[in-house]
């Protein structure tokens, strides 16, 4: 994001209208009152033993890797700062906060729950009567409930963080804490992000090792925060398990999060192009129909470069082996592949229209997709091409089961169109398992570079090449050895020369030598065991995923 729009994000200081009103918060401090000094407050507070129970609920949950973060800050003696817990709903940030509370002092550690009728003027003066109490840890959850935290939360650094306090904020409305933090917390604040649960974590915090698992679900903790989150949450088990509990989870956690964070920041004014559809009421469904406009887009680019394709890849291969085995016919043979797949854009065209109930503009998408950026819940990672100048969007999604969830369901609604009932069940069956097939390819791709991108150091990059004809699925490029590894990733747990040619095409590696150095390896990443192939390395995926370790960016 170039400064320019960032700027129109952050918006207006504000700064005068912010220095009133820090006077007036600090006038409540330091004035002294009449009230004694007695433990009553005015928010919901808790204090000392009662603390232990919920505590000891989560003393079996293993701990995600950012928690190190969090208790470096607690245990760090510099003052003035706060730290934030900033994540999408489910993603373990109360879990991480009671994790915390657990190792610390109870007569010195308070837990503050916010609720919707609370505000800033309360909780001031409830953490200037802990503070009198001498409490040191201050553990505050879904603080972005309060109408103007966003424009009021320097209190907190400037005022309580400078006198010893350790506080720590949570709050599922994580954007506006990215708004708070470039203006009122700007440098004042340790932020921890929860949205991106990488297939290492998933796989060590919940004990599952399958890729397809993580595609299905992933993003979303099934145990942990749902203890102690939404009570109108607490029954949905796993976030992405339909298209329903999808769509609710992207109503909840994501669509109101925008929506409340830019109404209660600056009175509003950082709706920009938005305010029409929010004024109308209708800014949660157009989030949510851009975020499903994207996931149709994916589908709609894994049915033309994939299902279209003649060459249908190892997945059709190891299908047409299975029927010979099996004694028929692979349905793939039998089909009319150009008019299925021509069938299947149709309908996604019209479904994409018909749900076009509020005129979107281009503003509109680019905006939404400015925040959903904010919120972590996409990336772009550009892909490059030998030839090209400019990079190409590459916008990948770091909540996995959203987008499958979604492609999912709306596969399973293509099957009920009426031409393709005139196929038998099988049939139906088997063209709608070779799509998912290769959304699964897709999104294991995906996955791969994103936490490739991830724990790269600043003197490397990741990123999809494409060449005239043919593809890299990913180029790993170091800029100060000049030197870069090439891969191939297949979902499939078999082994076939097709799936290595582009990597032995000796004029495509000769452009990829003279664009970013020597090849160091090549390799296949994909879901069986590892070993070498005619100088190839194949590597099992779940494997390499597991071993990524992250290093800071230089």
């Amino acid at each position: 994001m170039d400064e320019d729009r960032l700027g129109k994000i952050k918006g207006d200081n504000g700064a005068e209208e912010r220095k009133q009103m820090g006077k007036r918060y600090e006038k409540l401090f330091f004035e002294e009152t009449a009230q004694e000094k007695t433990e009553k407050f005015y928010t919901r507070v808790i204090t000392g033993d009662i603390l232990a129970p919920v505590c000891e609920k989560v003393s079996g949950y293993k701990k995600r890797e950012c928690f190190k973060i969090l208790e470096k800050y607690l245990r760090s003696d510099v003052f003035g700062r706060v730290c934030v817990l900033s994540g999408l709903r489910r993603t373990g940030k109360t879990t991480l906060i009671f994790q915390a509370i657990a190792g610390l002092p109870k007569d010195k550690t308070v837990y503050i729950k916010v609720m919707r009728n609370d505000t800033m003027d309360n909780l001031n003066r409830d953490l200037k009567k802990l503070s009198e109490l001498e409490y040191k840890y201050v553990f505050i959850d879904e603080i972005t409930l309060l109408e103007d935290f966003i424009d009021s939360a320097s209190l907190l650094s400037d005022i309580y963080a400078m006198l010893g306090m350790k506080i720590v904020l949570s709050g599922t409305d994580s954007l506006g804490f990215t708004l708070a933090e470039t203006a009122e917390l700007y440098d004042r604040s340790v932020t921890i992000h929860t949205t991106f649960i990488p297939f290492r974590e998933y796989s060590r915090l919940l004990g599952i090792h399958d890729i397809d698992e993580y595609i299905r679900y992933g993003g979303t903790f099934r145990v942990g925060e749902t203890d102690f989150d939404d009570p109108e949450l607490m029954d949905e088990g796993i976030s992405f398990r339909d298209d329903e509990t999808t769509r609710r989870y992207i109503d909840t956690a994501v669509a109101r999060n925008i929506q409340h964070s830019l109404a209660c920041c600056r009175y509003g004014t950082y709706f920009r192009h938005l305010v029409d559809l929010y004024e109308a009421g209708e800014l949660t469904g157009a989030v949510n129909r851009i975020i499903e406009d994207m996931n149709h887009r994916f589908l709609l680019s894994v049915l033309t470069r994939d299902f279209k394709s003649h060459d249908l890849g190892s997945a059709a291969q190891i299908e047409r082996k299975r029927a010979a085995l099996e004694g028929r016919v692979s349905i793939l043979d039998e089909i009319d592949r150009e008019a299925v797949t021509r069938k299947l854009m149709e309908i996604l065209d019209i479904r994409n229209q018909a749900g076009m109930t509020v005129p979107i503009t281009q503003e509109h998408v680019f905006e939404i997709k400015e925040y959903l950026s904010l919120l972590e819940l996409i990336i772009n990672i550009p892909a490059e091409g030998i030839g090209t100048k400019a990079p190409i969007e590459n916008i990948v999604f770091t909540q996995p089961g959203m987008r499958y969830c979604q492609a999912q369901a709306l596969v399973f609604s293509l099957m009920q169109d009426e031409m393709f009932k005139k196929y038998p069940a099988f049939q139906r069956k088997q063209i709608s398992d070779r799509i998912l097939e290769e959304v699964r390819g897709r999104m294991m791709e995906e996955i791969v570079l994103l936490e490739t991108v991830k724990i790269l150091p600043g003197h490397k990059k990741a990123f999809k090449l494409f060449f005239a004809a043919g593809e890299f699925d990913m180029v790993v490029a170091d800029t100060e050895d000049v030197s870069c590894e090439i891969f191939e990733i297949k979902h499939t747990n078999r082994i076939f020369p097709n799936q290595y040619r582009h990597l032995t095409d000796e004029e495509k590696c000769n452009q990829v030598i003279h664009e970013y150095g020597p090849i160091l390896s090549k390799t296949v990443l994909y879901r069986g065991q590892d070993m070498e192939e005619s100088g190839i390395h194949y590597r099992n995926v779940e494997k390499y995923l597991e071993a990524l370790k992250k290093v800071d960016k230089k």
